[in-house]
């Protein structure tokens, strides 16, 4: 059985699995299970770089920034309003096929700006060149995940969803746990705090499932199983995103401002032009500034 088998069979599993006291512990080590061969499946084929043809760009500029976002939701467009860059527009699906750089100047500041190819569900098992793409973005310093204000909130929910499957944590901070493999000894369980979605035995058969039987493990918050194990598997990587809902001129007023009024959204209109490229432009620069000051206003883009 392959690993895409394997993984469908677990998440099977876990979903006709009730959600109770008496299950919490195998659902634990499902979970458990479930990230390593995520992990394995986004491990690169030997004897491959693992980047793939016109993914390979070099960081340029003071950071970067990658456009995510479902085919024909108008990334080619922003880039070439944002940087000048020429990228292919069209209103068919999977105009732009690899990975398009351009360069912001705005206030003494150069970010690069990559446009990448639409992503779809199922891109964090490989359909597509999904694992090309979230690559490029998990080298990246924001996200700006570009949806379609005329669709469904769905389609925010199946990005999120695409790209916390290989380890990207938007808009979240690292869980306040401390972990530490040790040679001999056994695992040491402490807490500052008490704990309501994990005790001391069903952190050891999370770590008895990594074959860890020696580990100093510290919570100092009252993390979730999915927090241990992402500390656990040390390659998360939590990233600030901005939220951009195109074409807004399809839409009514009132979908705008309940558009507008979300944590770390934006309204634009490419076709019109009607957009806060100004705004947009700051809350980016904003990220790569050396005042720290400033960093406080991007979260209330």
């Amino acid at each position: 059985m392959g690993i895409l088998e394997r993984i469908k069979e677990i998440e099977a599993e876990m979903a006709r699995t009730q959600k109770n006291k008496a299950t919490e512990y195998h659902l634990g080590q499902l979970k458990a299970k479930l990230a390593k061969l995520r992990t394995q499946l986004l491990e690169p084929p030997k004897g491959s770089s693992g980047g793939g043809d016109g993914f390979e760009v070099t960081k340029f500029g003071h950071g970067r920034v990658a456009l995510i976002g479902f085919p024909s939701v108008g990334k080619s467009t922003l880039l070439t309003m944002l940087t000048g860059t020429h990228s292919e527009a069209a209103s068919y699906e999977f105009t732009t096929l690899t990975c398009i750089p351009g360069i912001i100047h705005y206030n003494d500041t150069k970010i690069q700006l990559l446009d990448l190819p639409g992503i779809i569900e199922g891109a964090s098992e490989g359909k597509g060149r999904g694992r090309q793409v979230i690559a490029v973005a998990k080298s990246s310093d924001l996200v700006l995940m570009v949806l379609d204000a005329s669709k469904s909130e769905g389609h925010r929910q199946i990005l999120t969803r695409e790209l916390e499957a290989v380890g990207l944590r938007l808009n979240k901070r690292p869980p306040q746990i401390y972990f530490k493999r040790k040679k001999t000894g056994g695992i040491s369980f402490n807490t500052t705090m008490p704990l309501t979605h994990i005790d001391e035995k069903l952190c050891y058969q999370i770590l008895h499932e990594y074959k860890i039987h020696n580990a100093e493990v510290l919570f100092r918050e009252d993390a979730t199983v999915d927090d241990l194990i992402d500390v656990i598997e040390g390659n998360r990587k939590y990233i600030k995103c901005v939220y951009v809902y195109n074409k807004i001129d399809v839409v009514g007023i009132d979908d705008v401002d309940k558009l507008a009024r979300q944590p770390n959204s934006l309204v634009i209109s490419c076709n019109l032009k009607a957009c806060f490229i100004c705004h947009l432009l700051t809350c980016i620069s904003i990220k790569f500034s050396y005042d720290p000051a400033l960093l406080i206003l991007l979260s209330y883009c």
